[in-house]
């Protein structure tokens, strides 16, 4: 009775909201479509973007927007890094350009587990201008030449994402001191590796790694003289080997504008586009990271590729910097916003909105002080965002969530056609936007593949295009963006004006440049962005080449699938792929890509091996979602008890095999058996990189226990 009730009280609302809502449409979409110019933007989504140069379905494809030749730069005469901040200091010099929030309190916060959370309390954003950080880059660096910082010699960066990073690195590019970059999550091992590997006798970081990850493993690095840490904080220099020195970034910073240079020492030596400008390590999915070097011109020619899909470009904008500035997506996203005077406010993941882990209840989060206009994100992040409101829409009264949701697919309706809900997003919209500050006009995705459920639900919550990209540390993290008029998803774009691509056959995966409909293979990148290789590692090298006329290209191991108007999909990793032992070919990404769907699901890892005919996996469950399913099952126990529960199990595992045949996967590919963990995968342990890519070999050691359990050994 209740339920026939609940559906004739539906049915009444919704009948006179339908019929106002068809009546917007026709009185308000005439006047919207021409005044918005929706057509020509409906064209511009549907032009040819990219074509085959050669006529060949595998390419080369290169953007029909510089079809003549591979474009290198838009700022004539700036070709290294150095040029394209002095040119910024020029035009920008009274602007703001780095901003950093004041720390006014912090609490310790007791949760219900017994667990203690740090909250903080932060003030406004203080802005550095222009020609104040061209200030404190000139005399930090003349400070580290002070300290005996040769030119061309390499010197390290382990530090967080701040503006100091930034002022260090600026330092760096000036003076012609290659630039050696570490993830601060990386392991003692990898770092002291990295170190020793380039040699560097300076290196630069923040109090907190040097006492919780450098002090352990300086013993490792003989090679080290001085230490320059970026806070204004005291450090304790007991303990630390006689030889080396210890500095605060603020004395290296007097040193130099106080120091006298010898007259053979005073003229700076530039860089020239073909020097080195960053040795970037890369945390890698597997073994040892390896340093990419990259040189200035590669870099210049990467970010003009980036800089031409972002429309405007310039002192109006505001960007969010919180990813780690180690990774190529956000060191470049940065430099450009520089070199273009964009203000950039920093933050953190974890104090990114007001419901971030570490901000006190009632106080607010670093997106809704700075209000940016651009960001950039993992698809991880925005996955998180997605389930957040999601849940939060649940939890509405029943009108609330009917509207909610009539609006959203009316307004979903309207995006997929390449059009907009104006009246949708000033009703219901507005307050989804603020949590992100309300102004965010384009998003960057990158490191992994984004859902198109997640690209859609951006789209429609926050009323912002996705540039979905495709790039690598060794492409200078430029390949692919789509256009902000492409209302596509899925997809990653067409090639950027600074590089083409090609589709080489992988026979044994089984993807040709002759499949239909579309030529697929793996993707190749060629271009001025494609890096120099890999530091002192002759062995891994052999993924880079140069053709006939001097190209250097990359040999990514991804394998992508070519569009008729020249856009990429991204189908299939080549490391990716398992044998089964009946002989079918498996691919895991693809499995985990299609099953991060299921609602009961926040991540995912599959694994096979190649002796078993059947895959498994590891998944770290929605904790909200399986907590009430639990309940719902009689079950009431602690997380941890909940997660180890065979009809746990179970349920999660008749989910994905339910998610699985909606999606058309093969039987072979559904996992089997799953194993749920009750803790989530973060870079801070280890089984995930800093984009939040998979670490299978970590993800396979930490589980071998349940491997061995699931395939029958124990």
């Amino acid at each position: 009775m209740g339920l026939n009730t609940d559906s004739a009280l539906q049915s009444i609302l919704l009948f006179p909201i339908h019929l106002l809502v068809w009546l917007y449409s026709i009185l308000s979409f005439l006047p919207w479509y021409y005044i918005t110019g929706a057509g020509k933007r409906q064209a511009v989504s549907k032009r040819i973007k990219a074509r085959s140069t050669s006529g060949r379905a595998e390419g080369p494809y290169r953007s029909v927007d510089h079809f003549e030749g591979l474009a290198r730069e838009d700022l004539p005469g700036k070709d290294t890094l150095d040029k394209l901040f002095e040119h910024a200091v020029q035009r920008f010099g009274h602007a703001h350009c780095l901003g950093t929030r004041d720390i006014l309190s912090e609490e310790n916060e007791i949760q219900p587990s017994g667990k203690v959370f740090k909250k903080l309390i932060l003030g406004e954003y203080r802005w550095l201008s222009y020609n104040e950080m061209e200030s404190i880059v000139s005399h930090f660096g003349s400070g580290l030449a002070a300290l005996g910082q040769q030119p061309k010699s390499t010197i390290a960066i382990f530090c967080e994402t701040r503006a100091e990073w930034m002022i260090a690195a600026q330092a760096c590019f000036r003076r012609n001191f290659p630039l050696v970059t570490f993830y601060a999550t990386l392991g003692q091992e990898a770092i002291a590796f990295g170190l020793n590997e380039t040699g560097v006798t300076h290196l630069i970081t923040s109090v907190e790694l040097l006492e919780t990850k450098l002090k352990n493993v300086l013993p490792q690095i003989p090679k080290l003289k001085h230490l320059i840490f970026v806070d204004q904080k005291k450090v304790i220099t007991e303990g630390y080997a006689a030889g080396l020195s210890i500095h605060s970034m603020q004395a290296v910073r007097e040193l130099g504008a106080d120091y006298v240079f010898p007259a053979v020492e005073r003229a700076i030596v530039k860089p020239q586009p073909t020097d080195l400008a960053v040795v970037m390590y890369t945390s890698g999915s597997t073994g040892r990271p390896k340093g990419v070097m990259i040189v200035h011109s590669n870099l210049v020619a990467g970010m003009t590729g980036q800089c031409e899909r972002i429309p405007e470009l310039g002192p109006d904008d505001t960007y969010i910097a919180y990813l780690p500035l180690a990774h190529v997506l956000e060191m470049t996203a940065e430099i450009s916003c520089v070199t273009y005077g964009c203000r950039i406010g920093y933050s953190s993941p974890q104090t990114l909105s007001d419901q971030s882990t570490k901000i006190k209840k009632g106080s607010k989060g670093d997106c809704s002080v700075l209000k940016p206009t651009l960001m950039a994100a993992v698809p991880e992040i925005m996955d998180r965002i997605n389930k957040n409101v999601m849940s939060k829409v649940q939890e509405m009264s029943f009108i609330q969530r009917t509207l909610f949701t009539l609006g959203y697919k009316y307004k979903l309706e309207q995006i997929k056609k390449g059009y907009d809900a104006p009246l949708c997003n000033a009703l219901l919209f507005q307050k989804v936007k603020k949590l992100l500050g309300g102004r965010v006009r384009m998003m960057l995705s990158g490191g992994a593949p984004l859902s198109p459920a997640t690209q859609r639900f951006m789209n429609v919550c926050f009323c912002c295009p996705v540039g979905q990209g495709y790039g690598l540390t060794e492409t200078c993290g430029a390949g692919t963006i789509t256009e902000v008029a492409d209302i596509s998803t899925g997809r990653v774009g067409a090639p950027l004006i600074c590089c083409e691509v090609i589709l080489r056959d992988w026979a044994e995966g089984g993807y040709t440049s002759k499949d239909e409909p579309n030529p697929r293979g793996e993707i190749l990148i060629g271009g001025p962005n494609v890096t120099m290789g890999y530091y002192w590692n002759e062995s891994n090298n052999q993924d880079f080449f140069v053709d006939d006329n001097g190209q250097r290209w990359f040999c990514t191991g991804d394998v992508g699938e070519i569009y008729p108007d020249g856009c990429l999909q991204i189908v299939d990793r080549k490391k990716d792929l398992v044998k089964l032992q009946a002989g079918e070919y498996v691919s895991l990404g693809k499995v985990e890509s299609a099953l991060k769907n299921c609602p009961l699901i926040d991540n995912i890892c599959a694994y096979a091996n190649s002796d078993q005919n059947y895959v498994i996996s590891f998944v770290v469950p929605n904790q909200k979602k399986l907590t009430e399913l639990a309940k719902q099952r009689g079950i009431v126990a602690a997380w941890e008890e909940i997660c180890t529960h065979p009809e746990m199990e179970r349920e999660v595992l008749k989910e994905i095999k339910l998610v699985a045949a909606n999606i058309k996967l093969q039987r072979f590919e559904i996992p089997v058996k799953v194993h749920l963990s009750p803790e989530p995968w973060t870079p801070e342990t280890g089984l995930v990189t800093d984009a939040f890519k998979l670490k299978r070999k970590e993800l396979k050691n930490h589980y071998l226990h349940h491997i061995e359990r699931m395939y029958g050994g124990k």
